[in-house]
């Protein structure tokens, strides 16, 4: 089974996006920040992140930008899923090395699509 990290800062949504998930068939971890999620990249590195873009401590694109320069950081792909929906900021998550994006709030057919888009369902 894969492994998906879920990385929000709110328990709510690691929580509903872990059922959702976990109905995919995926493995699943969390953290509720950018700091926390390298630690945890860096102990187990996923196959997948389902990132938030606005977290204490590190957010998304800070996350993301260490993520990909770890040793192995290319590999995951990168979900970014967030209120922000300007095109700037879905531009921005692209050329940081995201793989795709999805608006909260989400359900288990979104997440079905985009994990569909990118090759992982």
């Amino acid at each position: 089974m894969k492994q998906v990290l879920v990385v929000d800062d709110s328990a709510v949504i690691r929580k509903v996006a872990r059922r959702i998930l976990e109905g995919l068939q995926f493995n699943t971890s969390d953290a509720a920040d950018g700091r926390s999620a390298l630690v945890a990249c860096e102990n187990d590195m996923p196959d997948v992140i389902l990132l938030d873009w606005n977290m204490p401590e590190m957010d998304g694109l800070e996350f993301l930008g260490a993520l990909r320069r770890m040793p192995g950081g290319t590999a995951p792909k990168v979900v970014f899923c967030t209120t922000e929906n300007e095109v700037g900021h879905i531009a921005r998550a692209m050329h940081a090395g995201a793989d795709e994006y999805i608006m909260k709030p989400f359900d288990q057919h979104i997440v079905r699509s985009k994990f569909e888009e990118i090759g992982l369902v």
